[in-house]
């Protein structure tokens, strides 16, 4: 039963993998995506009684800053530390028809550990962690072209080298050969001049 510690030892075997690794993080995500239609039509809401329900909310709003994000530790005193209750006081919610971890059930993660998941909680997590993927893909991508960019000016105005920009491919090679060869150097117009001669010689046959 959710509501209960777990037996120890466990069984694993049977248990479901948990989907988002413990290595992922939303330590700069401030908001969680509340579904208002689906929370006024849950059981939890419309069944459970007031002090049972708000401690509900206070797990799954602990559970986005959990390692892996989503999930509670199995422990009691944990969870009992969380939301602010005597051990004594948990045990009794956890005997209710409908508890704090209404919904919740066990899963194996990919640290090893056994802990709770709710699907819920779940969605709201890969959401959050698929949006924030996407910020930074986006994110590097601006930068790319932004490094592309500056690095074509340099060649065209300061250098007064525009005809290898008339290469094809020649721009996005030459900045390859740079991260490959020179990560993290700032980008003097002095260095490029020097890396760019040394790239012709280098590449010519």
């Amino acid at each position: 039963m959710p509501g209960q510690p777990m037996p120890r030892p466990v069984d694993t075997d049977d248990l479901p993998e948990y989907p988002i690794s413990a290595s992922d993080r939303l330590d700069s995500h401030f908001f969680i995506s509340w579904n208002l239609k689906r929370w006024r039509k849950s059981v939890l809401r419309r069944l459970a009684e007031p002090e049972v329900g708000w401690y509900a909310f206070q797990l799954i709003c602990e559970a986005h800053d959990e390692t892996p994000v989503g999930t509670l530790p199995t422990d009691e005193r944990l969870l009992t530390e969380a939301v602010g209750v005597s051990l004594d006081r948990w045990r009794q919610l956890c005997k209710r028809d409908i508890t704090p971890l209404h919904n919740w059930y066990f899963v194996r993660c990919d640290n090893g550990e056994i802990r709770y998941a709710h699907p819920v909680v779940q969605e709201v997590a890969l959401k959050a962690l698929n949006s924030r993927r996407k910020s930074l893909d986006d994110m590097e991508q601006r930068r790319y072209a932004k490094r592309l960019k500056d690095l074509g000016d340099m060649i065209e105005h300061r250098i007064k080298a525009p005809q290898v920009l008339r290469v094809p491919g020649f721009l996005e090679a030459f900045n390859a050969w740079l991260e490959e060869h020179y990560p993290g150097v700032r980008r003097t117009e002095g260095f490029i001049h020097r890396a760019l001669s040394d790239y012709q010689l280098k590449m010519s046959p």
